[in-house]
């Protein structure tokens, strides 16, 4: 009886969740897991099986349940997708949350937890994660990293047996990462919480984790204690697919610009309601230079790149330039967003559509979210090079929506680069792919920030992924 669940050779209906062989896995009472792979190695689709969202054949295996609970309410998942459910996704746009008029009736933190626990103990987890002053923020208003961490809140006062998270760390600062591990080993004493993390990185594997269950391929490998995982070296280069071939990138489709100045703030603040977010802001960024954007989970990072790409309404109010010209002295939206190229955690949530990977890429000559029009042939010619580029060809096709978070996350890199950008703007743009992945989305950018004429802004909490073309540093503080 010790055992908390058992896959005993469970065989799905349907082809394209099945595993190569026969999966025989024990997840026993006090255990905490980690499922580490490659983007698209099959670790959701194991957390989907033992969940119980995928149908298994009558006659083929089975999975055993030591707990009387329903499923739904034993086995969480947490994605950070699963934020968009929060809000009304017929009304919800990317740039709501930069339009405070349109953000009236949007629910607050509080008011989505305070139906699920007692406010003492929602107070309590908000004051471990240094998160109290987000309690009565809108949801539209949070920024990723306190995004990820809302969503961990909020299924943990569920308290559920096994709580399954994917890529608990991607996007949070170094102090939240060590908040949250300090969190799940608290949960775990005091609740008796499990956990299942699903891992791109066996670096990111915490002390917390027991035991590895590494996967490839639609493969399970074999589980092992955490000490055995981390000492074979030789698994974790077998498990990533390396590339030794240096990527190629597609031809220029610009000439190198001639202004002199990407963009200039000068005394840039930004109020909502009665907090700050940015305060006396000068910033300029020269032609080709290439800067990182430091700073802590909310400390208005989104909110600055929101100015610079024509979507925040405030550019308005205050003095910025671009590309040489005062923003709003005759120029569209339009015209602005053709010469940068963008992605950041935030856009990532609002590609909900159901259609192929080559469209969602191509949308990046429109510069579109939720509206694609038809390319040109040349268009689609140009966006099918990009998919080359990093690697996902063999799923140009498929449906954007049934990929992996990671398979998505390269999708959105290929898309803004597809124009040839003056400016691009990255957003922890590493987010959620896996080290080989991350690797080759490195040596695509090095390789663009080469070009002559070519302004980067990178964004990250991890200092090691800052591109070497980068000399310059900006760094914002929390208000």
């Amino acid at each position: 009886m010790n055992t908390l669940i058992s896959l005993i050779h469970p065989v799905p209906r349907m082809s394209e969740f099945r595993f190569k062989t026969p999966i025989m896995w024990n997840i026993n009472k006090g255990e905490q897991w980690a499922i580490v792979g490659a983007n698209g190695s099959g670790k959701s689709l194991l957390a989907n099986m033992i969940q119980g969202r995928i149908a298994l054949r009558d006659l083929d295996g089975e999975i055993k349940y030591n707990f009387t609970e329903p499923l739904f309410e034993a086995i969480r998942t947490i994605a950070f997708k699963d934020i968009y459910t929060m809000v009304d996704g017929t009304t919800a746009y990317y740039q709501q949350r930069w339009h405070s008029q349109d953000a009236e009736g949007v629910v607050t933190v509080k008011e989505i937890l305070q139906p699920i626990a007692p406010l003492s103990e929602i107070e309590q987890l908000f004051e471990m994660l240094n998160l109290t002053d987000i309690l009565d923020k809108s949801i539209i208003f949070l920024s990723s990293g306190e995004l990820r961490k809302f969503l961990l809140i909020k299924v943990i006062l569920t308290h559920p047996k096994l709580l399954i998270v994917d890529n608990p760390y991607i996007g949070l600062d170094s102090a939240s990462r060590k908040s949250l591990d300090a969190m799940f080993s608290s949960m775990a004493k005091i609740n008796g919480m499990q956990l299942l993390l699903l891992l791109s990185n066996p670096a990111d594997v915490p002390e917390i984790v027991t035991h590895v269950m590494p996967v490839k391929d639609m493969e399970c490998m074999g589980a092992r204690t955490r000490q055995e995982f981390i000492a074979d070296t030789a698994l974790h280069t077998q498990l990533f697919n390396y590339s030794s071939v240096e990527p190629l990138l597609p031809e220029k489709l610009r000439e190198a610009s001639e202004h002199q100045v990407t963009f200039r703030m000068e005394d840039v603040n930004i109020v909502c309601g009665n907090r700050t977010i940015l305060k006396n802001v000068d910033w300029e960024v020269k032609n080709g230079e290439k800067w990182a954007l430091i700073g802590p989970n909310g400390s208005g990072k989104s909110t600055l790149l929101s100015l610079i790409y024509a979507d925040n309404p405030k550019s308005y109010s205050n003095t910025l330039y671009l590309f040489d010209r005062k923003r709003g002295t005759g120029e569209s939206i339009w015209d602005i967003k053709s010469r940068i190229g963008y992605v950041s955690p935030e856009m990532h949530l609002y590609f909900m559509e159901d259609i192929p990977l080559l469209r969602i890429v191509a949308s990046g000559f429109f510069d579109s979210i939720g509206v694609f029009r038809k390319c040109t042939p040349e268009q689609e010619t140009i966006a099918m090079e990009w998919i080359k580029c990093f690697g996902i060809e063999d799923i140009a096709h498929r449906s954007f929506l049934s990929l992996s978070s990671g398979e998505q996350r390269l999708a959105l890199l290929a898309r803004a680069f597809v124009k040839d950008p003056d400016l691009i703007i990255l957003d922890e743009p590493l987010h959620g792919l896996d080290v080989a992945n991350k690797e080759r989305a490195s040596k695509i950018i090095e390789s663009f920030c080469d070009r002559k004429g070519k302004t980067l802004v990178y964004v990250t909490h991890y200092t090691h992924e800052i591109p070497q073309a980068v000399t310059k540093e900006f760094k914002l503080i929390k208000h």
